[in-house]
Order: C-alpha cells, then structure tokens, then sequence
C-alpha cells in the first residue's frame, strides 16, 4: 500500500465549517441552556428538601 505524497491523515485539506458568528451563537445557546438546566435542578432540589423537612399532619 502506498502513500499518496503530501497526505497527512486529514490535514490534507482544511476547510472552514462555519463561520465565527454562528459558533459564537451555538456556544451562547448551549451556555444559556446549561444555566437554565442548573437552574431547574437548584430549584427541585430545594423544592424536595422543603417538602421533606415539612411535618406530616
């Protein structure tokens, strides 16, 4: 099997996916996300402990 000269694994042609606008925006997007899911679990968890550290009628 022979080498094809100038072929490095895939660094053989390097083209730009997208541009720096739209990384930016999928990077604000999934931040935004993940605060809103911690949000949601600060909240259920503080919602279980307040149901659990109240007395049974």
């Amino acid at each position: 099997m022979m080498r094809s000269p100038g072929a490095v694994g895939f660094e053989s042609s390097r083209t730009p996916v997208a541009s720096s606008r739209l990384l930016g925006a999928i990077a604000t997007s999934l931040a935004i996300g993940t605060l809103s899911l911690c949000l949601v679990v600060t909240l259920t968890v503080l919602s279980i402990t307040a149901t659990v550290a109240m007395p049974i009628p």
